[in-house]
Order: structure tokens, then C-alpha cells, then sequence
């Protein structure tokens, strides 16, 4: 085959020691160029025409880089964006729709979990807070609460292996809020490993309907414990409202005036305490007491105790994902005292960040969804229960900051460090485990809290994240905090003496301080 050499010049001779350099006089007579050239192949029928000088290469093979590097960036952004489930979304299907998608997406052998018991539950509306139970009086149900308490019964001991010291315990704090309920048990019921835990159901309201709900949990060790404090069983006296109670929005003066039993204790906004505010604190503090220290199954339990609440809802590998995570926090973050499975942002990279978790101190409003904790960080909180129960503030976990500023001495140990020192460091998955789906609760109220819409979109996220569940290790990486958080004021609602003294009531073996009593 015959070949065709086309020069657009011919080069200059040039000395060897010269080789790879230009020569002056060449450029300036126009025969090298000052820039790099290249040359190209073209075909031409049978033959091929190489050796063609193109001026202006590296130009054109910049342009071409760069366009390369543009299709690059856009095709992996679009990549990024298929793998990016949000909960967040406008355009919601009809509540029908989402009934029928729910049943769809949960196995057959758990929609008697969805099921009512019976028709006139439906009818009083199962998120009414007396329930069920119109039937009962009241010395009935504090009778029934008491006997529950002290025979610490355990539902289905025999059909699973003796519970070991360190096997995950769950805490489920129940209020009655039905529906949710139902769903955060068929979730829990496809759970993996789920028949290794105790599964610790704490009330504040005694409900037929909710108990026969929760005794007909099979998968697993049940327990209920029953708060004795409740607004339920003292509706007309302290802890519940008094009705020679002083009005919440009165001012000193005029409580005074009115001598009102809680006059001289307002909180530090001038209000007068609201119990269906005050319950969820105490009940709080009251179940990790009963749990940690009073109920005989658990009082020397080792392992992890997460806490969870009736609103909630787990994803099948959130227990994988929490021993990955107490593993890790051994070898790798002995500081680590909290670990947290949940997240409130409203979308989630399960393809980038199912494996990975976030060393960061523990924030309340960020950090209290699906959190858990062993005995020993709860010796160290309970240490601080003069510090939790009197300082102004309803709520439990803006109480727990506090005391993880106040209180508790830095949080210590080998392995991964946050930038600020903390006395609860969390170590909290970035792709979250544990998810809320109350659409209605003490602090935000709808036309429907019967809404099952986020629910399914829950459901839905797990489903297309399902290919990264199950890691095998945790990527541990250091949370953006650069300064210390700064220490609020407190909420209010928790001025009352009578709330401080009967939160350290509660407490085995408190470090009282007089000054509450």
C-alpha cells in the first residue's frame, strides 16, 4: 500500500545538541512556530495521509478537555440526583391511594397490626386521649396501672433464648396516638434480629384498645410499664391541673391576689405551669429510672437502651446498624455516649452515605430522634438530677443539654474527636435509621393527625434505599461544629417547685438540693 507524506514545510537541519529546542532564525523566517503542533490521520480511500501539521492544536484540545470535563460534571450531578430520596414533595396522592400503597408495601402477615379492634374505636377516634376507656373509672385504672407495675410481666419469655445482659433494649414511649403506633410496630416486626430485643412500652394513658394492640406483638419480649403520675389518673390534682392552680397567662401580682397554690413559681417568661406541658418530662426521666434501675430484667443490663417514641418508625436494619455503631464506637470513638439513628432533614443520599456516621457534640433539637445510650452514660446523667429536674424548661431534651453543659464532665477516650469538648458526644448516622412521621403532637397541631401521607413516603424511601442497607463498617467523620454551642435560656413551664420535687422523687438516689423543697 502506497502512502502519501504531506509537509507543510520541510524541517530545518539543526545541530543534536539543539534537538527538542527552537532555534531563533527559524521562527523568525516563519518555519517553526512558537507553540507545540500536532498531527492527524486521515483516511483517503485505500490510503491513509498522515503527517498533515495542524497550527492551533492545543487550543482545540483544550476546548475538547474542557467540554469533556463539563459532560462529566453534569452526567455525575444527574447520578448524584437519582440516588437523592427527599420526604419533602407537592404533589401528595389521595388519602385512599396512600391507604391502599401502605397495605401494599407492608407483608401480608402484618396487617392485622393495622387493624382495628373494633368499630367503635374508630368511631371515638384513635388519637383522642381519653380513648377508649370511657367505661373505666378511675380507681379502676389506677388499679390496673398498679398491678401492671409491680408484676413486671414479660410477654413471650418462653418462645425466644434467655435475654442477655447486652442485648438491645427498646423503649417506646406511648402516649395515644394509635395509628402511628401500629405502623412503628409493623416496622419494628421487620426488623431484622428484632427477636433478640426487649421491646419496653411505657404509657402515660391507659388505653384497652392500645394494650390489646400491643399484647398482640409476637415477634419479640414485650413489656409494659405504666407512668403513675398522669394527667389520666390525677385529673384534678397535682400532677394533673388543681383547679386552685394559678391560670397560666396571669402575672405575679394578680396570682398572688388570687392566692393560687403555685403563686410565688412562675417560669422565668412570668407562666404558670400547663401539665399536659410538664407530663412528657417527667415521663421522660421516669422511664429511664424504671428502666435502668427499678424493673428486675433490665437493672443490670450492660448493652445498649434506645429510646424510641410512638411516632416513630425503624428501617429493617437499624438494629445491624446499631451494634455497627456501638462496635465502631469501641475501637474507634471511646468518647462517643450517644448514639443516634435518626436525622430530621428531609433528604437522604443512601448510595454516598449509608455507611458513613458523623462524631458531633449531642444537640437536642438535632440528635434525639432514635438515640440510645448504656449504663454507664445514664450513671453519669442521673448524677445530674438536680440539675435536669430544676432547670426551666418542659422539655426533656433541651433538659439534657443543659446538664451535657452544666453538669456532666467532657466526654473522654481514644479515637475520633470532635472540635468542641461536650459532655454527650453523639455519633449520628448520616443516612438515617429511625424516622418521625407524627403529622400532629404537643407542639404542632393539623386539621387531619390522622394523615398517613408521610408514612408512605417513608415506606417508599426505604424501598429504593434497600440496596444499601446492611453495611459492613461505619466511615466515621468529624461534624462541623467549630465553637461551642452556645448555653440558652430554658423554654419555661417548668417554674413549679412542685414539678422539681416530684421529678427528684423519681430519681434512685439523687444528689437532692433542699432549696427545691
Amino acid at each position: 500500500m502506497d502512502y502519501e507524506k504531506y509537509q507543510i514545510s520541510d524541517p530545518p537541519t539543526r545541530d543534536v545538541s539543539m534537538r527538542g529546542k527552537l532555534n531563533a532564525s527559524d521562527v523568525e523566517r516563519g518555519l517553526v512556530k512558537p507553540y507545540s503542533v500536532s498531527s492527524v490521520y486521515t483516511r483517503k480511500k485505500a490510503g491513509i495521509i498522515r503527517g498533515v501539521t495542524v497550527v492551533g492544536g492545543t487550543r482545540s484540545g483544550r476546548g475538547t478537555i474542557l467540554r469533556t470535563l463539563i459532560f462529566v460534571f453534569l452526567a455525575t450531578f444527574l447520578w448524584l440526583q437519582l440516588h437523592v430520596i427527599s420526604l419533602t414533595g407537592r404533589n401528595l396522592p389521595s388519602q385512599s391511594s396512600i391507604n391502599e400503597s401502605l397495605y401494599a408495601l407492608v407483608p401480608k402477615q402484618y396487617h392485622r397490626f393495622l387493624k382495628d379492634r373494633r368499630n367503635s374505636t374508630a368511631q371515638q377516634g384513635t388519637n383522642n386521649t381519653h380513648g377508649s376507656f370511657d367505661d373505666l373509672d378511675l380507681i379502676e385504672i389506677q388499679r390496673y396501672i398498679q398491678r401492671a407495675n409491680n408484676e413486671q410481666k414479660i410477654l413471650n419469655d418462653d418462645a425466644f433464648a434467655p435475654l442477655s445482659q447486652d442485648s438491645p433494649i427498646i423503649i417506646i414511649q406511648v402516649h395515644s396516638r394509635l395509628t402511628y403506633l401500629r405502623h412503628l410496630i409493623v416496622s419494628l416486626a421487620q426488623a431484622k434480629d428484632i427477636e433478640r430485643v426487649l421491646l419496653v412500652f411505657s404509657h402515660d394513658v391507659w388505653s384497652p384498645d392500645i394494650n390489646y394492640l400491643i399484647q398482640s406483638v409476637n415477634f419479640c419480649r414485650v413489656m409494659q410499664i405504666f407512668y403513675p403520675y398522669s394527667i389520666q389518673t390525677h385529673p384534678y390534682t397535682f400532677p394533673g391541673e388543681d383547679p386552685n392552680d394559678c391560670p397560666r397567662n396571669i402575672d405575679k401580682q394578680q396570682a398572688m391576689t388570687l392566692k393560687c397554690i403555685n403563686a410565688h413559681h412562675p417560669d422565668l417568661y412570668g407562666h404558670y405551669r400547663e401539665a399536659k406541658f410538664t407530663q412528657t418530662k417527667h415521663h421522660w426521666w421516669w422511664k429511664a429510672n424504671r428502666v435502668f434501675d427499678q424493673l428486675t430484667i433490665t437493672r443490670n443490663h450492660t448493652g445498649m437502651v434506645l429510646f424510641l417514641e410512638e411516632d416513630h418508625y425503624v428501617a429493617e436494619d437499624f438494629l445491624h446498624v446499631l451494634q455497627l455503631m456501638e462496635r465502631t464506637s469501641k475501637h474507634s470513638c471511646e468518647r462517643c455516649n450517644v448514639l443516634s439513628l435518626g436525622t430530621y432533614l428531609k433528604t437522604y443520599n443512601y448510595y454516598a452515605d449509608s455507611r458513613k456516621a458523623e462524631v458531633i457534640p449531642w444537640i437536642s433539637s438535632k440528635h434525639n430522634m432514635g438515640m440510645a445510650f448504656n449504663r454507664i452514660t445514664w450513671n453519669k446523667l442521673r448524677k445530674c438530677a438536680a440539675q435536669f429536674c430544676s432547670y426551666d424548661d418542659y422539655n426533656w431534651d433541651w433538659s439534657l443539654q443543659y446538664v451535657a453543659q452544666t453538669c456532666l464532665p467532657p466526654s473522654v477516650g481514644a479515637g475520633a474527636a470532635p472540635r468542641v469538648d461536650s459532655g454527650l458526644i453523639a455519633m449520628v448516622m448520616r443516612a438515617p435509621r429511625v424516622f418521625h412521621i407524627g403529622e400532629c403532637g404537643i407542639h404542632h397541631k393539623k386539621n387531619n393527625c390522622e394523615s398517613t401521607a408521610v408514612i408512605a413516603k417513608v415506606q417508599n424511601v426505604l424501598k429504593s434505599a434497600r440496596v444499601h442497607m446492611f453495611p459492613q463498617q461505619l466511615t466515621l467523620t468529624i461534624g462541623g461544629v467549630i465553637k461551642k454551642t452556645k448555653l440558652k435560656k430554658g423554654n419555661g413551664g417548668w417554674g413549679d417547685l412542685r414539678d422539681h420535687e416530684l421529678c427528684l422523687n423519681m430519681t434512685i438516689n439523687p444528689i437532692l438540693d433542699t432549696t427545691f423543697y
